[in-house]
């Protein structure tokens, strides 16, 4: 699972994407504000929706040195630098309708990360250390819609992602960097619901702060320095809300 090239394009880019997405979604306001046709007319007002997500995201450790690196009983090491690397998420969309404005959304959702630390020494030397685990996560989000204009609504979302990471060989390995199997982080995000006539369409920023130290206690040459890890990444997703039910409204107006 190697994206570095591909995906560091993106990781090096995040407030250009935050620009797009905002452009895109005034782009489409402003096209839909000269629409007469209204899709997907009373969509919001149904109890419960259900949809899919894609997406691609820019993932980092952010650390903490131990009081071991920091006296210098680990004089060999220079720094430990986080990279930024990418992945890629897939999922499933429930959107619960709460008020006009307001609805309650859970979202089950696989992610593919990668996370790197570049151990420097003082002769120049450098080791990498990579770790590309599987996540199982559960993304409990509140989303605050604005006013409807036309066929394009905005909305700003946040709440919490438990996570569990999936099985894999050589996660646990002692000659790595040993890193627990849960996760909790708290999530906020923007982005833009654009209704065509079968369904929803919605780009989305969401950023990703990890409140868990994920290291864990054992101790190694990759820990020993290290005194806290936590996960920080941001995330472009793409998400399709509709289904059946507005292919039978669309047939039948035909």
């Amino acid at each position: 699972m190697h994206f570095t090239h591909i995906w560091n394009k993106f990781n090096l880019h995040g407030h250009k994407v935050i620009f797009f997405i905002l452009l895109l979604g005034c782009g489409f306001e402003g096209y839909t504000q000269n629409t007469k046709r209204i899709n997907l007319a009373n969509y919001d007002d149904k109890k419960i929706n259900y949809g899919f997500l894609l997406g691609g995201h820019s993932s980092k450790f952010r650390i903490e040195y131990s009081d071991a690196f920091v006296s210098q009983d680990l004089d060999s090491i220079h720094s430990i630098v986080p990279e930024n690397l990418g992945g890629f998420k897939l999922g499933f969309v429930v959107n619960f309708h709460l008020f006009q404005y307001l609805d309650f959304r859970v979202l089950p959702t696989v992610g593919f990360y990668q996370n790197s630390l570049t151990y420097r020494y003082t002769d120049g030397t450098s080791l990498s250390e990579l770790r590309d685990p599987t996540f199982v996560e559960l993304p409990l989000m509140l989303k605050y819609k604005s006013v409807r204009r036309g066929n394009t609504r905005m909305y700003l979302l946040g709440g919490v992602n438990p996570s569990i990471r999936a099985a894999g060989k050589g996660e646990d390995d002692e000659e790595k960097l040993l890193i627990k199997s849960t996760n909790l982080a708290i999530e906020i995000g923007v982005g833009f619901d654009l209704y065509q006539p079968l369904f929803k369409f919605s780009p989305e920023l969401r950023y990703s702060y990890g409140l868990v130290n994920v290291l864990q206690d054992k101790q190694n040459i990759f820990s020993a320095g290290l005194r806290k890890v936590t996960t920080h990444n941001l995330t472009f997703y793409i998400t399709f809300e509709g289904g059946p039910s507005e292919l039978k409204s669309h047939n039948n107006k035909r």
